[in-house]
């Protein structure tokens, strides 16, 4: 079947291809009927438009990069569908990158982005500091925005959730539930969103606990770090675990039950994050839900902004709002004196 082109277009609507060109490819706007007309004759002859042509004529190829640090952490493929929604709401595409947390490997997938002529980029920084030369290094050759992490508001926009608020949230639902004696299970990362997380739990613990803070546990990001780190906690019988993503929590949870702990009776247990699994946890998870829609749809405006300003101006730090969603696994216990 020879390809449908715009002459064939034009032919069937009535108009000139001058018209079905700026209708077809939004360049400039004609009336609503001339565009409904055009629409139409499009859809009933299957007409498709060459991208590469369309990407050579405008130096625009209608992608946004997005480098991310590890795939296998369930929250990321939530926000890359969050951002694969708001891009192709505005017509554009995503070219995804994995740098299975390593900076080095960052720089490159960054570097390799741009040379595929990404429109812009986002970035889910693995590093807070080595991340930081990449990421400033990606900015100035394109529009890019920080998501979830960050690595400086000074380097480039970000979008993040407001970590201390989240912890804040888990402290204030474990304090009314009658809890006294609560550990952190953690990641020893760098990223921003491990470091807030920690640091939030830290400050914020005292007015619940005043040895909270001494009893935390750095790991990583992990189920299987959940699981050790609990092993490694039980012996001093806290009645709260305070996890610092959903995936410590279900590890910590799995090897609490195997020594005989009882969830909630004797211990809370919390996540951040609500990723599916922690809705489908024995017991259900009690988390910190991210705005995931929210982060994704600030990202791409910001992206829009500065795609469409070709001019310099303060970077934008927006932080979101959680939500706590309370489950089976922090419900009121038995506590000790």
């Amino acid at each position: 079947m020879p390809e449908v082109t715009l002459r064939d277009v034009a032919r069937e609507s009535g108009y000139s291809i001058a018209t079905v060109s700026r209708v077809l490819g939004g360049t400039r706007t004609v009336g609503a009927q001339a565009d409904r007309k055009v629409r139409a004759a499009a859809e009933r002859l299957g007409y498709r438009p060459n991208q590469v042509a369309r990407a050579l004529r405008s130096r625009s190829t209608g992608t946004i990069g997005l480098v991310l640090p590890q795939i296998t952490n369930p929250f990321f493929p939530m926000l890359v569908r969050g951002v694969e929604h708001a891009l192709h709401s505005r017509g554009r595409g995503l070219l995804i990158a994995d740098c299975d947390d390593d900076p080095e490997l960052e720089a490159s997938r960054i570097s390799a982005l741009l040379d595929r002529q990404v429109d812009a980029l986002l970035v889910i920084p693995v590093h807070e500091a080595h991340s930081r030369a990449a990421v400033a290094a990606g900015a100035q050759r394109t529009p890019l925005v920080q998501l979830d992490r960050r690595c400086g508001t000074d380097v480039a926009d970000s979008v993040a959730v407001d970590n201390t608020a989240g912890m804040a949230l888990v402290l204030d639902h474990l304090a009314g539930t009658g809890r006294r004696r609560v550990c952190f299970l953690g990641s020893a990362g760098t990223d921003s969103a491990a470091v807030e997380r920690r640091t939030a739990y830290r400050n914020g613990v005292a007015a619940l606990d005043p040895a909270g803070a001494e009893r935390v546990e750095l790991g990583d990001f992990s189920v299987e770090w959940g699981r050790a780190a609990a092993e490694r906690v039980w012996p001093s019988r806290p009645d709260a675990v305070v996890c610092a993503n959903d995936l410590i929590a279900v590890g910590a949870m799995q090897q609490l039950r195997r020594m005989g702990a009882d969830i909630p009776g004797e211990v809370a247990v919390t996540g951040f994050d609500d990723v599916a699994i922690a809705s489908l946890a024995e017991p259900a998870l009690t988390t910190v839900r991210q705005p995931v829609t929210g982060l994704a749809e600030e990202a791409v405006r910001l992206l829009d902004q500065r795609l469409s300003e070709h001019t310099d101006r303060p970077h934008h730090a927006i932080r979101l709002a959680p939500e706590l969603v309370v489950r089976a696994s922090s419900a009121p216990g038995t506590t000790r004196e």
